[in-house]
C-alpha cells in the first residue's frame, strides 16, 4: 500500500501549498528510503539524462518562446480589435469575437495564461461597457483562453506524445477537429443564449465607435493574415510531415520575431525578456518532470501501479468501465493539481492498462487532453479563473466568474462525451 500512501501524501502537500516539483521529489525520496534505501535511486541519473536528451521535449521551450514573443507583439490586442469590428454588430458579437480570437491565439501561441490575461484586459472592459452580462463575458474569456490546451501546437499534446511514445504530429492532427468543435459549440451556445435572452449581450453599433469602414477592413486584414500565415507554416509543416514538431517550433520562434518586426514591436530587449520568461517556464516544467520521474520510479517499485492495474482491469464493463473511471479520476484531480503533474504521474499508470484493453493510444491521449483542458476552468483551483480575476475590474466578483464558466464546462464535457461515444465523427475508428 506504500504507493497509494505516496499518492495521498503528495496530494495533501499540494493542497497545503508546497511547490509541485519539490513535493513529488520529496515524497519519492522519503518513501523510497523507507521502502528500499538509497539504492532505489541508482537509475535516477540515467532517467534525468534521457529526459534532457529527449528531442520531443525540446519543442516545449521553443513553442513557449514563440507564444511569449507573440504576446509581447500585442497580437491578442490586434486580433480582438479586428474580430470585434467584423462581428461586433451581431448580438453577442464581442463574445463570439473573443472565442474566435481564443482559437487563433491557441493555434499561434498555445500559452493559456497569456491568452486569458490579454483577453481579460482588452475584451472584458469593452463587453462591460456595452452592458454584456458579467457571467457570459467572463465565461467566454476563460473558455476561449483554455483552447490552447487542445488546439495544436499544444504543450499538453507534446507531453502526452512523450508519455504515450506516439508521434506528436499524429496527436496534433487528431486534436484539430475536437478543438475546432469546441470553438463551434461555444459560438453556437453564445448565439442561442443571446437570442433567448436579449439582455445578455446587446449589439454594438460600430458606426458610432469607428470611422472609415474601408480603412477598418484593411486594418482587420493586416491583423488577421500574418498570424494565419504563421499558423499554416507551423502546423502545416507538421501535419503534412514536412517537419517534426521540434523543427517547426524553431520555425515558429523565428516567425514570431518576424511578426513582431512587422508590427514594429521588435527590439533586442523584447527578445531578451522573452528568452528569460521561456527559461523560467521551461525550468518549471522540467523540474516537475524530474520530480514526477522520481515519484513514478518509487511508485512502480513499491507495486502501486500493479494495484491500480488490477483494480482497473477488474472493473465491470472492461474497456468502458476503465474509460469512464479514468476520465472521472483525471477530471477530479484537475480540480486540485496541474496538467503537467497529471500527465507525468497519473497517465503513465493508465496508458499501459489502456494498451492491454486494446484502446487506441492516439484517441485515448486526445480524450485525456480534452479532460485536462477542463481542469483549467473547474473551481476552486482552475488557473484560468485566477488569471482572469487578477485583471478583472473590481465590479466583477469571483462568483460571477465561477457561474460564468459553468455552461462552458458542461459544453466541454458534452464534446468529450461525444468523442468517447462517437469517435468516428472526429476521424477516429469506431470502438
Amino acid at each position: 500500500m506504500i504507493g497509494l500512501l505516496m499518492f495521498a501524501a503528495a496530494l495533501l502537500l499540494l493542497l497545503v501549498g508546497f511547490p509541485v516539483a519539490f513535493t513529488f521529489g520529496g515524497v519519492a525520496v522519503f518513501f523510497g528510503l523507507f521502502a528500499e534505501g538509497p539504492g532505489i535511486f541508482a537509475m535516477m541519473p540515467h532517467r534525468i539524462w534521457s529526459i534532457m536528451n529527449n528531442t520531443i521535449l525540446m519543442a516545449i521551450p521553443l513553442f513557449i518562446f514563440m507564444g511569449i514573443v507573440l504576446q509581447k507583439s500585442n497580437l491578442a490586442e490586434r486580433l480582438l480589435e479586428s474580430m470585434g469590428f467584423l462581428f461586433g454588430e451581431i448580438r453577442g458579437g464581442i463574445a463570439i469575437s473573443t472565442v474566435l480570437v481564443g482559437g487563433l491565439l491557441a493555434a499561434s501561441t498555445g500559452v493559456v495564461g497569456a491568452s486569458v490575461v490579454a483577453m481579460g484586459v482588452i475584451s472584458l472592459p469593452v463587453m462591460l461597457k456595452y452592458h454584456y452580462d458579467k457571467r457570459l463575458a467572463t465565461g467566454a474569456i476563460c473558455a476561449a483562453g483554455t483552447l490552447g490546451q487542445i488546439i495544436p501546437p499544444s504543450i499538453v499534446l507534446i507531453i502526452l506524445g512523450d508519455v504515450f511514445q506516439e508521434p506528436v504530429g499524429d496527436l496534433f492532427k487528431a486534436a484539430l477537429w475536437p478543438g475546432l468543435s469546441l470553438v463551434g459549440f461555444y459560438i453556437v451556445y453564445i448565439i442561442i443564449v443571446t437570442i433567448v435572452n436579449k439582455d445578455l449581450a446587446p449589439p454594438v453599433h460600430l458606426e458610432e465607435v469607428i470611422g472609415n469602414k474601408k480603412q477598418q477592413i484593411w486594418h482587420a486584414l493586416k491583423a488577421i493574415i500574418p498570424p494565419l500565415v504563421l499558423i499554416v507554416l507551423v502546423l502545416g509543416s507538421i501535419l503534412l510531415g514536412v517537419a517534426t514538431p521540434t523543427e517547426s517550433s524553431s520555425v515558429g520562434g523565428i516567425g514570431a520575431i518576424i511578426l513582431a518586426a512587422l508590427y514594429n514591436q521588435f527590439s533586442i530587449r523584447m527578445v531578451w525578456d522573452s528568452a528569460l520568461e521561456t527559461i523560467k517556464i521551461s525550468a518549471m516544467v522540467f523540474a516537475i518532470l524530474i520530480g514526477a520521474t522520481a515519484f513514478s520510479l518509487v511508485f512502480t517499485y513499491t507495486g502501486g501501479d500493479w494495484i491500480v492495474e488490477e483494480f482497473m482491469m477488474g472493473l465491470p464493463g472492461e474497456k468502458w468501465g476503465f474509460l469512464i473511471l479514468s476520465m472521472l479520476v483525471i477530471m477530479l484531480l484537475g480540480f486540485f493539481i496541474d496538467f503537467v503533474e497529471i500527465s507525468y504521474i497519473v497517465v503513465p499508470i493508465l496508458a499501459p492498462i489502456a494498451a492491454n484493453l486494446g484502446i487506441d493510444p492516439i484517441w485515448y491521449a486526445i480524450l485525456i487532453a480534452m479532460n485536462l483542458q477542463t481542469s483549467f476552468l473547474t473551481p476552486p483551483f482552475g488557473f484560468s479563473l485566477f488569471y482572469l480575476k487578477g485583471v478583472a475590474p473590481p465590479e466583477v466578483r469571483t462568483t460571477d466568474i465561477y457561474k460564468g464558466v459553468m455552461p462552458f464546462i458542461i459544453l466541454q464535457v458534452l464534446v468529450l462525451s461525444i468523442l468517447v461515444v462517437y469517435p468516428q465523427l472526429f476521424g477516429f475508428a469506431a470502438h
